[in-house]
């Protein structure tokens, strides 16, 4: 990873093919060909992620350390989490 990307993560994800699901204290990021569907998110936090909604991730519905809790234990890497004032 280059200097630029390590400085600019946000950039890295969206270049990725992540997208972003925008909070007013934190964003998430989602990849959905590296998901693997395993439901840790929905049963981990079901306010913010809710399969059956649009936009199925709403950051502003759960505390930050609990969604970065939830996001963390993601098996596949498909969600990330990113601090505003971070990027």
């Amino acid at each position: 990873m280059t200097e630029h990307l390590k400085e600019h993560p946000e950039e890295q994800l969206l270049a990725d093919g992540y997208r972003k699901y925008h909070g007013s204290a934190f964003d998430v990021y989602y990849h959905k060909d590296i998901c693997i569907h395993s439901g840790k998110c929905v049963r981990g936090n079901p306010t913010v992620f809710e399969v059956g909604r649009r936009p199925w991730v709403i950051p502003d519905n759960g505390q930050k350390e609990q969604v970065a809790q939830v996001i963390q234990s993601c098996p596949s890497g498909a969600l990330k989490f990113i601090q505003r004032g971070e990027n």
